[in-house]
């Protein structure tokens, strides 16, 4: 399966075939913040040549330009100092680390910034592609796993409102749970309103009527 990328969510394998994957590359927009150099020239040649849209900036600006789709960023020994508070934004875009030595100073700042991946210094053309690849790819799949985490906080949130609200009407009421979730499941199809909203409504009322007693 030489043309497919196998992942791994939830378990479950998915496939993504690799054509896919490289043809999004040729229409990226590749911001690089590296000194004007030849290492810096270098890596906005190659990146040109895989296709992508690149604009070379140094000394870095305090943000990327926007519509961004990758930033790489040079974290050499001498500008570890630099501030990308940027990156720790949400909608901020995939970061990939171009560093020239190895030690915990240099790895503490790549982790710090959020890198997706790593490309070595002096740019050679390989790597630089896997390195794309992998990061946007971390970077999505990152995002999934964001938003699949907020919606089962949600729903946990939402479980444990109709456990509470549950609870008040079999103390109001004197109903088991069973009947007490039927009463809520009724108000919330007369209301057209979700199960969720009818028991936060129930939960809100019982405080206000408890408050100072």
């Amino acid at each position: 399966m030489s043309d497919e990328v196998k992942r791994y969510v939830g378990g479950h394998e998915r496939v993504r075939p690799i054509s896919h994957l490289l043809r999004d590359l040729r229409s990226l927009r590749v911001c690089v913040f590296h000194p004007n150099d030849s290492d810096g020239a270098q890596l906005t040649q190659q990146l040109q040549r895989i296709g992508c849209q690149v604009q070379a900036f140094w000394p870095p600006l305090p943000a990327p330009p926007e519509g961004s789709d990758v930033v790489f960023i040079a974290l050499f020994p001498d500008m570890l100092n630099l501030a990308y508070d940027w990156s720790a934004a949400e909608d901020a875009p995939p970061l990939i680390a171009v560093i020239n030595y190895e030690n915990p100073t240099v790895i503490e700042a790549v982790l710090r910034i959020g890198a997706k991946a790593v490309v070595a210094s002096p740019i050679r053309s390989f790597g630089l592609l896997s390195a794309l690849v992998l990061g946007r790819e971390i970077a999505a799949h990152t995002k999934k796993l964001k938003r699949r985490v907020l919606r089962l906080e949600e729903k946990l949130g939402g479980a444990r409102r109709i456990a509470d609200a549950q609870d008040i009407l079999c103390r109001q009421r004197g109903v088991d749970k069973a009947e007490a979730y039927r009463i809520i499941r009724e108000q919330a199809m007369a209301k057209r309103m979700t199960v969720e909203e009818i028991a936060a409504a129930i939960t809100n009322a019982n405080d206000i009527l408890s408050f100072g007693c």
